[in-house]
């Protein structure tokens, strides 16, 4: 790894399930310098009955890390009641998850029971993409005097997502570096990806953008994990997951890492036009079959000339010229209404096959 820029490192498991888990892995992360250990003891869980964590029992494992292996611990708080006996433990920093960050009661009641206290403080992204909530939780913190901030993206639910567990929508984080570039924006990889095979790209693309670090879920057996067991790592999958990362200079090479910047976000913003072509030619599939059932035609003038006009004003509206938006749209009708050909014929040759008195 080049040492041009030196990442924010926070590692650990998903879940603290016991002390010789928590103190393994942690005693196979001490070689990688992270500035963190993580372990979930408070476990929100989208159904009843799943694990929820050990819960305060498993304070006193991560003060064995910190006295063990001289490493600073983290841990997520959901309400008053965590913060009080975390900051009681001397848990190092203290993260907010995405579910409680999609709800502002919570919220301040964090920010009030933290008021007067000197610890980090870590906030993830909501569940779904809303950035104006993700701000609005720093807004409160900062309101009640916490000034030693953080700030996690860790993607987003999004309906139709395949290739990711959370769809990492790149544009939110940027923006919100761009309304608070005085907070280190680290990147969840772990829970954007829901599979370790796809945190090196997920990671390399952060580090990329120019995020401050990574936060890596890690396990000494992943396959066994209680929870989130398909995207977490070993400890030494997880060293060599940074060791292989390239990290670019913000120094001297300044202007050629804004170009490479510039680029990654291309890169990120075409992934997504790809994805997004993909839902639209499938609900062109949609379409074609509907109209062969009721015996409409592939071609539905009216609806195209009002759809073209539609978009062309929107793209406007964003200072995109119409005859580009005119060429883009009409490449996508061409490709919808090819779709839609190959339906109209599927159907006609499976007449043709069929034996007549059938």
């Amino acid at each position: 790894m080049m040492d041009s820029h030196t990442p924010i490192l926070i590692a650990g498991p998903c879940s603290a399930e016991s002390r010789d888990q928590v103190l393994t892995t942690a005693e196979g992360l001490v070689s990688s310098s992270i500035d963190y250990f993580r372990a979930g003891i408070w476990k929100p869980r989208t159904q009843p009955g799943a694990f929820e964590g050990v819960g305060s029992t498993g304070l006193p494992w991560l003060t064995e890390v910190k006295s063990s292996f001289g490493l600073k611990v983290c841990t997520e708080v959901a309400n008053a009641r965590h913060v009080e006996e975390a900051l009681k433990a001397e848990i190092d920093l203290l993260w907010v998850g995405a579910r409680t960050t999609t709800n502002p009661f919570q919220v301040q009641e964090i920010a009030d029971s933290l008021k007067g206290v000197e610890v980090p403080v870590a906030i993830k992204n909501p569940t779904h993409p809303d950035l104006a909530l993700w701000l609005g939780a720093f807004e409160r913190m900062d309101l009640a005097g916490i000034s030693n901030l953080m700030a996690i993206h860790r993607g987003f639910a999004v309906h139709g997502q395949k290739k990711y567990r959370n769809a990492p929508l790149w544009q939110i984080p940027i923006d919100f570096r761009n309304r608070l570039p005085q907070i280190p924006l680290l990147n969840d990889p772990s829970h954007i990806c829901g599979k370790r095979e796809l945190l090196s790209e997920v990671s390399q693309m952060a580090m990329d953008l120019a995020f401050d670090g990574l936060m890596v879920e890690t396990h000494p057996a992943p396959d066994e994990a209680w929870t989130d067991a398909a995207q977490q790592l070993t400890p030494q999958a997880f060293a060599e997951l940074i060791s292989g990362m390239v990290m670019r200079s913000s120094g001297a090479e300044i202007e050629a890492d804004d170009l490479f910047s510039m680029r990654a976000e291309i890169n990120m913003v075409d992934e997504a036009l790809i994805e997004l072509f993909a839902r639209r030619m499938g609900l062109s599939e949609k379409i074609g079959h509907y109209k062969k059932a009721h015996g409409l035609t592939i071609l539905q003038n009216t609806r195209w000339n009002e759809l073209l006009k539609r978009n062309q004003d929107l793209g406007l509206e964003q200072g995109i010229d119409p005859g580009f938006t005119s060429d883009v749209f009409k490449s996508i009708h061409q490709a919808s209404i090819a779709i839609q050909k190959r339906i109209m014929q599927e159907g006609a040759e499976n007449e043709e096959a069929t034996p007549k008195g059938t």
